[in-house]
């Protein structure tokens, strides 16, 4: 499949990506969020909390080595330099958590700073609108509606809005 092609060389890349560290006593978390065409964050946080596809998931140092599947949605970082929660949203992938680095690799991301909340909201609600209107019949539009309504909202929350 060429998603997990995909997938093995954003991994493979990863690993390559800036310097590894080993300090135990670390007391922040590396965090990195890779897309297949940019690094879209690649900084120290405090705490990250991810939308796993069961839900939320918290990640503080110290967290036990974990891997996990990434939703659509809206990925919450607390930066170390300034204590602000800053918002990405994410379009799918993986999270690994391994010595106080997280290393997450997406289909798609963007920050929530980067974004235009009205542009967002409009899109929001034109996804929205589109998936009250797909016929119950048609499962596959059923299913891309969907997917385009998990991306905007996600857009959106990640700019700031509330759905």
């Amino acid at each position: 499949m060429a998603i997990t092609k995909d997938i093995d060389a954003l991994w493979a890349a990863s690993r390559r990506v800036g310097q590894r560290t080993k300090d135990k006593g670390q007391m922040t978390l590396t965090v990195r969020v890779i897309s297949p065409d940019k690094t879209v964050w690649d900084a120290p946080a405090e705490e990250v909390v991810l939308p796993s596809t069961t839900g939320q998931l918290g990640i503080l140092t110290g967290h036990a080595p974990l891997l996990t599947a990434l939703d659509t949605g809206v990925m919450r970082v607390r930066a170390a330099k300034n204590q602000n929660w800053e918002a990405i949203a994410l379009l799918g992938g993986f999270a690994e958590v391994e010595e106080n680095e997280v290393t997450i690799l997406v289909n798609g991301a963007e920050r929530g700073d980067k974004i235009n909340l009205d542009e967002a909201r409009t899109a929001y609600n034109q996804a929205e609108a589109r998936l009250t209107q797909v016929s119950a019949d048609d499962r596959q539009a059923q299913i891309q509606a969907n997917q385009a309504f998990k991306r905007a909202r996600a857009r959106f929350q990640a700019a700031g809005g509330s759905v």
